[in-house]
């Protein structure tokens, strides 16, 4: 039976994100389910999908709280690094938090949002937090006339990264026989950046 009374509908929501972050780090997407969150928290199912409404939403919304998550990873990662080598430090951010939670990080690009499925203002603004640490980064190294430029800029080469980085972790470099697939990642983020008129190291 649930503890229908202990919570409020805010600490509740809250119990459920953490039960069900702390569920997707451990099992992953593929195995992931709303009835173990309940059951670890001591409510119904019911009770959980009363207040995301679908398991989906629910995923929608621990994928948003890993984008924070991940966010302060690359603020903690930048803290103390001075000028150029922030971009560095920011690429080794992202495969580190990879590497350290790789089913919460893998989750973010397994969920597909069914069509028709809007994703709610507060979580879109949740996972902008990521990509607005690298566009200020990059935006801070380039010259100003390129500045205009740097959200475009700064998606592609999340877009680059993260093909480095899957290939890491999934052992597709291995295959290749590639041993530093970080520092190619890293050769391949100062090129762009050097092309686009800034001196990323």
């Amino acid at each position: 039976m649930g503890r229908r009374s202990d919570h409020s509908r805010e600490e509740l929501e809250a119990l459920i994100l953490t039960t069900g972050q702390a569920l997707m780090s451990e099992a992953g997407f593929e195995r992931f389910s709303a009835r173990e969150v309940a059951k670890r928290i001591g409510y119904s199912v019911g009770t959980v999908m009363h207040l995301f409404g679908s398991v989906d939403q629910l995923v929608m919304a621990i994928n948003s709280r890993t984008f924070m998550l991940w966010a302060d990873w690359l603020e903690r990662h930048l803290a103390g690094t001075q000028g150029p080598a922030r971009i560095e430090a920011l690429v080794r951010g992202y495969f580190d938090f990879a590497a350290a939670h790789p089913n919460l990080w893998a989750a973010i690009y397994a969920h597909r949002l069914p069509d028709g499925m809007p994703m709610p203002e507060a979580l879109a603004t949740q996972r902008t937090a990521l990509i607005e640490i690298v566009v200020r980064e990059i935006a801070a190294i380039l010259p100003a006339e390129a500045r205009p430029q740097a959200g475009r800029l700064a998606r592609s080469l999340v877009a680059t990264v993260h093909g480095h980085c899957s290939f890491a972790l999934n052992g597709s470099f291995a295959l290749l026989g590639e041993e530093a697939p970080l520092e190619l990642a890293l050769a391949r983020v100062s090129e762009i950046l050097r092309a686009n008129g800034a001196s990323p190291s």
